[in-house]
């Protein structure tokens, strides 16, 4: 059975005022961090293929980053064989001297099938520790052990939750022309189909804690009928189960912040309206009504508003509403077909596929629909943005290399990077939330 316990060490742990490191400048100035080999209790093999796993695995997740610079162990100079990890066994000067600002030291010790990993993290100019923890786990979980390190740095460092074990969801047409959900770690890595009902399997959606995603898939009812089904699959307890299969469109779920609703599109009443279904009770209340096809429902992170797509002034454009249905803006007002908007952790930005220049481009703007910014340009379509749930990133699909593949950038449209490979045309991928601590 999965075991990762954390411990807070005695030692004091500091808090800055202020975060250590300014997100917002980082993509001028990346902060200059050490990461020296970890200090082995025993000296077995697997303990130190263990160790250079959570060294490989810390690095790769915060230089996912893109505002983390690790300094090379050919320029250090401390004597490793006498240094320890506390402050009282190693030299600060031998870190500043070469330009470390932030220095992390840990250690490592087997018992059996159990780790525990002593990890501390150091202003090094300032001459403070800002984390101290110990963690402990199975031999199994040493990767999850890693990553949840790097989230507690990302945390102690720049005052945000680390993505690191959030994963992402997406529809991939991997081994023939059917789509599947598929789900990957959040930097591509572990990539794994969730869905086998080999038919048309698309637009996925956690829920608030990860433990579920809802999506849409090409069903046949009665008399050989196609319709499209909402369905949902439960991780915890690996089962799947229809949420909806009203007749004609159940398309476009989103869970609301706090897990109670789903917002959709449904057409059973006729025209494409967006409903919020009630996924335990199975009741739907209508939210909009208006001659135009209304889809793409998003929350905002208060659960208060939804932003949404909608026809109904003639070409499809972003609007937004009150829950109740009320206090209705349209958004948008350029281009000919905006979709698919993704509503920011922070509460400060939408995210939006946008045809422009004969190809579909990302944007963000301001909630009120200023302050529009293209994030992305002259490179094939990209659609399907949705945002990291620290707000940093944005995930999005792109043709740019011929077939569908899913990417990531940051906020501002920089460091893009390939997620997905080998799995088919892959789309509309969605971001999960970070899991709860325990």
């Amino acid at each position: 059975m999965p075991l990762l316990i954390l411990f807070l060490l005695t030692n004091p742990v500091f808090s800055a005022e202020k975060p250590y490191i300014a997100v917002g400048s980082a993509k001028t100035k990346k902060a200059v961090i050490a990461f020296p080999n970890l200090k082995l209790k025993d000296a077995s093999a697997e303990t130190a293929e263990s160790a250079k796993i959570i060294s490989e695995t810390v690095r790769s997740d915060l230089e996912f980053m893109a505002f983390f610079h690790f300094m090379e162990p050919a320029a250090f100079v401390e004597d490793t064989k006498t240094a320890g990890i506390t402050l009282d066994t190693f030299k600060l000067s031998d870190w500043t001297s070469i330009g470390v600002e932030f220095l992390a030291k840990a250690s490592l010790a087997r018992e059996g099938n159990v780790f525990t990993l002593e990890a501390r993290v150091y202003d090094t100019f300032g001459g403070r520790q800002v984390l101290g923890k110990r963690y402990v786990s199975t031999v199994s979980e040493v990767k999850t052990l890693a990553h949840t390190l790097a989230n507690e740095m990302v945390e102690a460092l720049t005052g945000l939750s680390g993505i690191f074990l959030t994963k992402i969801a997406m529809s991939c047409d991997r081994n023939s022309r059917r789509k599947e959900i598929y789900m990957m770690d959040f930097d591509g890595t572990n990539a794994k189909q969730i869905t086998q009902h080999g038919s048309i399997a698309f637009a996925p959606a956690w829920n608030s804690d990860g433990t579920k995603i809802a999506y849409s898939l090409f069903t046949k009812h009665k008399n050989n009928i196609r319709n499209i089904d909402l369905y949902e699959y439960d991780f915890n307890s690996s089962t799947v189960r229809m949420l909806s299969n009203r007749k004609g469109i159940n398309s476009g779920a989103a869970y609301s912040p706090d897990g109670k609703k789903i917002a959709l599109t449904m057409s059973f009443l006729g025209n494409p309206e967006i409903f919020a279904l009630d996924p335990n009770a199975n009741t739907v209340t209508r939210l909009t009504s208006s001659f135009g096809v209304d889809v793409d429902p998003a929350w905002s992170p208060d659960g208060k508003h939804l932003a949404f797509v909608s026809s109904r002034t003639g070409m499809p454009m972003l609007y937004s509403m009150a829950l109740d249905g009320s206090k209705t803006q349209r958004l948008t007002f350029a281009g000919r077909y905006n979709a698919t908007p993704t509503w920011s952790p922070q509460n400060n930005k939408i995210g939006f596929a946008g045809w422009i220049d004969g190809r579909f481009d990302v944007f963000i703007m301001n909630p009120d629909g200023t302050r529009i910014e293209r994030l992305t340009k002259d490179q094939g379509n990209n659609e399907d943005p949705y945002f990291s749930p620290d707000g940093n990133f944005v995930v999005f699909s792109s043709n740019r290399t011929g077939q569908s593949n899913v990417y990531v950038m940051n906020v501002d449209g920089t460091f893009v990077k390939r997620l997905t490979y080998g799995l088919g045309n892959c789309v509309a991928p969605k971001w999960s939330g970070i899991p709860r601590k325990k």
